[in-house]
């Protein structure tokens, strides 16, 4: 090669470098901070979440009264305890027998008639012991409980340059104020290396503090060893045990007098707060666990570590994950607090630094709520202040438990993934049951509600608790965090049986008709009738027939029962474009125009999965986007989520903007009663009411937006908006890590390694 043109690649090669460099030094100082100028008056819109995998905080900021309310993920009603006879719902075992008479009826063209056999014969009745149980033996996501820290000696009638607000790149909760002369800053967060929460208090001046915990479950009183205080407590439900622990630091003077927490003439204090259950994730008892041990030894562990030390461990951890992926779609309002930001961007639709913020709290909300150990984010992930929360906080498997993991494996947080890795082999043994007792089949299953005892049966009623997909669809997960680690040891020992034990309840659950396997009875997702083969069930197994196969090749495990597999796989009941163009809901040509239900499920086959595609399948594309436009743009958090990344998959990054837009609308305080979607003051999605699928769901949208995991596709649905910007870190399904840079709408740079 002539030397001249090599010294000028080799000058090209220095440049892109340096420019890389500038642009990772400019996101490492990047604003990311939600902050807000008033305490918070509402937990659900206004108050602000830290966590440290286990334990979920919410904190107010208040002055000169502090409430930080908590739960611990396994803290539940319901389960073994609280009803002797408990079964995992699977209380009709005669249930199957049934199926002959349905598909008779349906084959008859009787579906009202089906439909009513259905709900008498195929669902369970969930059991209450006694009446004052909300939601029976199937149970209830637990408040434990607030820490209420009162602060004295001094006036706090006026208070001047406050702040409240949570620092992303950090990781931290934090309270800034000043009051009679006094300066005050609070700093939260949770510390997943040490299983601990950490609320550290300061002022310029000494003042004191009392700390009361209260809760709605009975406790016991404080009990004070040294630095050590303690509480114990149990569920009434089903007796389920907790213990409380924490290890109080100061300059000041620390008693423990009437159940509460004296700090005396402090400039500063240290809270150190672990919290564990009973519960023990092993079937049929699921209990076993001594809490004040696993508490005792936390703490034990954490022994003199002073606060920095704390703070230092922390950081190191949080940022190992955090500051993976780095994004620039522009300049922001950072100058606003949050909650006038919102009403700014609905006005004038211009600051993509609020959607930068957006996306990287969604990945703050994964770090904070889902670490190995941990239970699996629910439906308010690792939040939730009540004792009858909605839908119990429950694992929802026929959409929501999915779209709060979307994020994690495009987004470089993988190791956040690993509680629902870890929790859907533990479904096997009861979902085998209900496999057998409702279906007459082999393998295992789930529906739509599940809990942390093992329901896994059809609940009460058609059509929302009939979903024996929801299996099939979680066994994607295990399947993508192969593609996305390549970690063949995870495939062979941790995926692969539970994929194959879901593949064998449908080869003995699906029926013939026609030539074409269908899955008969079956319902699409909360919406429509009875139906002799929903859309998204033959998209689901498919999806899992095929991952199957993949798999059998890739750990040469060829057998009798994959060769069955590959059989039935051309033959399951092919997506179908019906009488208006629309991709088909149901084996049935029967979708509506005006029909504007918040799910589109039988949209699965374009996202998560790939079945449908713009490049190789461009006219069941077509359809989908005919289905969506007849959908509307409206819906719940969560359904507005979806719809952002069906259009990234449609690679329109203008409708894509337009949902990720109206997602954003702001609710205020509002609670429940908004009409569907938009956003809170805390950027907490609003289904109505908070769920953090919507979050977690709009995260991997707009990380879709950028790039296509699966053909690892740069800026496949980039909107005019973000005319220059780049993203650095995120995941494709080949293993690889993609850096995208890109300027007036145009690709300039592409990293893959």
């Amino acid at each position: 090669m002539n030397r001249y043109i090599l010294f000028l690649l080799l000058c090209v090669l220095l440049v892109s470098c340096q420019k890389r460099q500038n642009v990772a030094e400019e996101a490492s100082n990047k604003d990311l901070i939600l902050w807000y100028n008033t305490p918070a008056t509402d937990w659900m819109t206004e108050a602000l979440p830290i966590g440290n995998g286990y334990i979920g905080s919410m904190f107010y900021g208040g002055v000169p009264t502090e409430e930080i309310q908590f739960t611990e993920g396994t803290l539940w009603t319901g389960g073994p305890g609280s009803n002797p006879n408990y079964n995992f719902g699977n209380n009709n075992p005669d249930a199957y027998k049934c199926l002959p008479e349905l598909r008779k009826l349906m084959k008859e063209g009787k579906f009202d008639e089906a439909n009513e056999l259905a709900q008498e014969k195929l669902t369970s009745k969930i059991q209450y012991t006694y009446p004052s149980q909300f939601y029976g033996e199937f149970g209830a996501q637990q408040n434990l409980g607030s820490y209420i820290i009162y602060i004295t000696g001094c006036n706090h009638d006026s208070i001047k340059n406050y702040k409240r607000g949570i620092d992303l790149n950090t990781g931290h909760g934090f309270v800034e104020y000043s009051a009679d002369k006094i300066d005050f800053k609070r700093t939260y967060f949770g510390d997943y290396p040490d299983r601990i929460m950490v609320y550290h208090f300061e002022s310029s001046k000494p003042v004191s503090y009392s700390i009361s915990l209260i809760s709605p479950h009975y406790t016991s009183d404080f009990k004070m060893y040294g630095d050590i205080i303690s509480k114990s407590g149990y569920i009434q439900d089903n007796n389920m045990k907790f213990y409380v622990m924490s290890k109080v630091g100061s300059d000041g003077q620390i008693t423990c007098a009437d159940n509460t927490i004296i700090i005396e003439n402090a400039k500063y204090f240290d809270f150190y707060s672990t919290a564990a259950t009973s519960y023990k994730n092993e079937f049929p008892s699921y209990t076993g666990n001594n809490p004040m041990n696993i508490c005792a030894d936390i703490m034990s562990k954490l022994g003199s570590k002073t606060y920095q030390q704390v703070l230092d461990t922390q950081l190191a951890d949080y940022q190992e994950l955090f500051n993976r992926v780095e994004i620039e779609l522009g300049d922001g309002r950072n100058e606003l607090p949050v909650n006038l930001r919102l009403i700014d961007y609905a006005d004038y639709g211009n600051d993509p630094g609020l959607e930068e913020l957006y996306f990287q709290y969604g990945r703050y909300l994964m770090i904070s709520g889902s670490r190995k150990g941990g239970m699996p984010l629910n439906l308010q992930g690792r939040w939730n202040n009540s004792t009858t929360p909605p839908w119990s906080c429950d694992y929802h498997c026929n959409i929501n438990e999915q779209m709060l993991y979307w994020p994690a494996e495009i987004c470089n947080l993988s190791e956040c993934a690993i509680p629902l890795l870890d929790y859907i082999p533990t479904l096997k043994v009861p979902g085998s049951i209900t496999a057998q007792q409702f279906f007459n089949a082999r393998g295992w299953t789930v529906n739509t509600i599940n809990n942390p005892f093992g329901f896994t049966a059809v609940g009460e009623d058609m059509p929302w608790a009939f979903f024996p997909a929801g299996g099939a669809w979680l066994c994607r997960h295990l399947w993508e965090h192969y593609l996305y680690s390549r970690d063949i040891d995870f495939l062979r020992y941790k995926a692969y049986p539970s994929i194959e034990e879901a593949a064998r309840f449908w080869v003995d659950y699906l029926t013939l008709d026609d030539g074409y396997y269908v899955s008969n009875p079956s319902y699409s997702p909360e919406h429509g009738g009875i139906s002799q083969g929903a859309t998204m069930d033959h998209q689901i197994v498919r999806d899992l027939f095929d991952n199957y196969l993949k798999a059998t090749e890739i750990l040469d495990k060829k057998s009798g029962f994959s060769d069955t597999v590959k059989m039935m796989l051309p033959k399951i009941y092919p997506n179908k474009i019906g009488s208006w163009g629309q991709l088909q809901e149901w084996k049935e040509d029967v979708d509506k125009q005006d029909d504007h239900h918040r799910h589109v499920s039988h949209l699965f086959a374009l996202y998560p999965d790939d079945d449908i595609s713009v490049k190789t399948t461009p006219e069941l594309a077509a359809a989908a986007r005919k289905t969506l436009e007849s959908s509307g743009d409206d819906g719940t958090g969560w359904s507005l989520a979806w719809k952002i990344n069906f259009w990234a998959r449609l690679e329109d990054g203008e409708h894509a903007y337009k949902l990720l837009h109206r997602l954003l609308y702001p609710i205020g305080n509002s609670g429940y009663d908004n009409l569907g979607g938009g956003t809170y003051n805390n950027l907490f999605c609003a289904h109505p009411p908070f769920q953090l699928d919507g979050n977690m769901g709009a995260t991997a949208g707009i990380a879709e937006m950028l790039l296509n995991p699966v053909t690892e596709q740069p800026l496949p649905a980039l909107p005019k908006e973000w005319k220059n910007g780049y993203i650095k870190g995120l995941r494709t399904q080949k293993g690889k890590t993609v850096d995208i840079y890109w300027k007036n709408g145009v690709l300039t740079d592409f990293n893959s390694r």
